[in-house]
């Protein structure tokens, strides 16, 4: 009998671990609404109504028109709604900004958290970035210029948000359960009061939580204990440059952030200017493909772990399929995208397939740091995920650049762009990317730079 708590998972979906995950879920969620709401709020903002005609249509480029405008946000202000003449080139800009701060922060607050613990981390960055969501509808009124501020720093905040989570997961995450505890989390005024959960209810590992029973602590502790808690070492920066499994898992970010950032910021946009959508009904159809995504992301995470508890399948046969999956089938359904503009229901149900299949990579290279190397996976998050942002501010200004020049082929050439990253990213990640934690990663390694 006092052998079973180290075999039995403890007390399920009771357990504080799911509630960790829960709460974690609701924070991703309100940092996502909080990355998205500004794309569906641009289509009132922007008067798209009264196109320039070319022949005044400014030439200066995208920096000239941010700063010709930052003098002109209180003016531009109706008696009913502040319309701002923001173009294409321009609005791409204000949706890249945030990435360009989660950027910033990534590294430095993965390797942070790994050094300090995460929970002060990850709670501050969500409330700051909750806070300055508050400010952007005032921010707009005087200048494009300020948005771009604001957008940065909460893109500073929520990179502090992000990476702090797999330094908790290291530690609270049992390897069986790691594909169903982080796409829970993942899926996904709230962020405030999330913050006063975080602070109170988590704790950086379940040894320090008072309320965790002794059974899971024992599930937890026993299924982890091949990764050290012993202190932080140096960063064996030179090993993992040279480790071809790390840059599959970057290669792979690379891809999966292309095609999802460009519809997570133009999605809006595609609804109303495509298929002529008011702003009511964009706003409810933009939600769909959302939704979708955060269902995926749930079963991916729990047919991953099925196959794996069952013995089914190998870990990084595991990690391969749900990585192809979730490549593969959103770069067919975005290549058929504008081959069915005509029709509104096929339209509509490949924009709720793209979201929808790409997250099930969650349950593939997206963890696959936590299984190359536990100890620095924080910091290799931060890192995976630069990358992936990367590509995200490329493909949102690449984005604006094209279908400025021409709506139709524009899009077209978008997605068809989108499908090939991901093909390459998907290749590259099939033949260089493992599952075993690398020598570097071990704890008897002493790598030093």
């Amino acid at each position: 009998m006092d052998e079973k708590p180290t075999t039995r998972k403890g007390s399920g979906f009771c357990s504080l671990r799911y509630a960790l995950a829960l709460i974690m879920h609701f924070s991703n969620f309100t940092m996502i609404t909080q990355r998205v709401s500004l794309s569906i709020a641009i289509i009132a903002m922007v008067n798209s109504t009264q196109h320039q005609d070319p022949a005044n249509a400014s030439t200066e480029g995208p920096v000239m028109d941010l700063l010709s405008n930052q003098s002109r946000g209180i003016k531009d202000f109706s008696t009913r709604a502040a319309v701002y003449q923001w173009s294409t080139e321009t609005q791409g800009i204000i949706f890249s900004s945030i990435s360009y701060g989660i950027i910033l922060t990534l590294i430095p607050s993965g390797y942070l958290a790994g050094i300090f613990g995460a929970k002060q981390i990850l709670g501050a960055g969500l409330l700051i970035s909750s806070l300055l969501t508050l400010f952007t509808p005032l921010a707009a009124d005087f200048g494009v210029i300020l948005v771009i501020v604001i957008r940065t720093v909460q893109g500073m905040a929520q990179g502090m948000a992000w990476t702090g989570q797999f330094t908790i997961w290291a530690k609270w995450a049992p390897p069986l359960e790691r594909s169903k505890l982080t796409s829970i989390a993942g899926s996904g005024s709230i962020g405030c009061v999330c913050c006063v959960l975080w602070f109170t209810v988590i704790y950086d590992d379940p040894m320090h939580h008072p309320c965790i029973s002794v059974r899971e602590k024992e599930h937890i502790t026993s299924s982890v204990a091949q990764q050290s808690s012993s202190p932080r070492r140096s960063v064996p920066i030179k090993a993992m440059v040279r480790c071809l499994p790390l840059w599959a898992i970057f290669m792979g970010f690379f891809s999966h952030f292309w095609l999802c950032t460009i519809i997570i910021t133009y999605l809006p946009t595609y609804i109303s200017t495509v298929l002529h959508v008011n702003i009511r009904d964009s706003g409810v159809l933009s939600s769909l493909p959302f939704i979708a995504a955060s269902s995926c992301t749930i079963l991916g995470g729990q047919m991953a772990d099925f196959l794996l508890s069952r013995n089914l399948l190998s870990l990084i046969t595991v990690r391969k399929l749900f990585s192809s999956l979730g490549l593969l089938l959103p770069s067919l359904c975005a290549v058929a995208l504008p081959f069915v503009t005509s029709s509104y229901i096929a339209t509509i149900v490949l924009l709720i397939l793209i979201p929808g299949t790409s997250n099930l990579c969650d349950s593939g290279f997206i963890i696959n740091t936590l299984d190359v190397a536990p100890r620095y996976a924080s910091f290799l998050m931060g890192i995976s995920r630069g990358f992936g942002l990367t590509a995200g501010i490329i493909s949102s200004t690449t984005t604006g650049f094209l279908i400025s020049q021409d709506s139709e082929s524009g899009w077209r050439n978008v997605f068809f762009l989108s499908a090939a990253v991901n093909m390459f990213g998907l290749i590259f990640y099939l033949i260089f990317g493992q599952a075993e934690i690398q020598s570097w990663a071990k704890e008897r390694t002493l790598t030093r730079l």
